[in-house]
């Protein structure tokens, strides 16, 4: 399978997946992405939940999540983890945004973020650290591939600084 190449002005693919913790709290529920049409989404796609590089990540993001959050912006973690592994992962480091499972990897291939990995000479399916902030016509304003964990709340910070939805 050919990976999508997914570019700022180009449509958000749609997806319809559960989300747990945030509004959506520990049971979780059904998000879809055009129902969120009106609000600029960001998804954060992480390789991992309970990982060191996802960790640090997510708790920079949480650690400054009174600048991050905006009444017209919806944040969300994607990875391939279970709903269960995304609700131990939120309880343990006090998470306030919700995280959406995708077990059938089907946001990850839709995203273009399943891709080949190499770790120690040997190669894998995985996730790339990949973050993408959608207009709230559900069109791509910003992409940024193969972010750094230490890196991310900052290049996000940045790039919503002078974003009016």
């Amino acid at each position: 399978m050919e990976r999508v190449e997914l570019l700022p002005g180009m449509d958000a693919p749609d997806f319809e997946a559960v989300a747990v913790g945030g509004a959506y709290g520990p049971e979780g529920a059904t998000v879809r992405l055009s129902g969120l049409r009106g609000a600029a989404v960001v998804l954060y796609f992480y390789p991992k939940d309970d990982t060191p590089g996802c960790t640090t990540q997510a708790c920079d993001m949480r650690d400054r999540w009174s600048r991050l959050l905006r009444p017209d912006t919806a944040f969300f973690g994607v990875s391939v983890d279970s709903v269960a592994s995304h609700r131990k992962f939120i309880e343990k480091y006090g998470l306030p945004f919700p995280l959406i499972s995708d077990e059938a990897q089907s946001i990850v291939r839709a995203y273009g973020v399943w891709v080949e990995k190499n770790l120690y000479a040997k190669k894998f399916m995985g996730t790339e650290r990949t973050t993408f902030v959608i207009r709230p016509d559900g069109r791509i304003k910003s992409v940024f591939r193969r972010v750094k964990p230490a890196e991310h709340t900052d290049i996000l910070l940045e790039d919503l600084a002078n974003f009016e939805p």
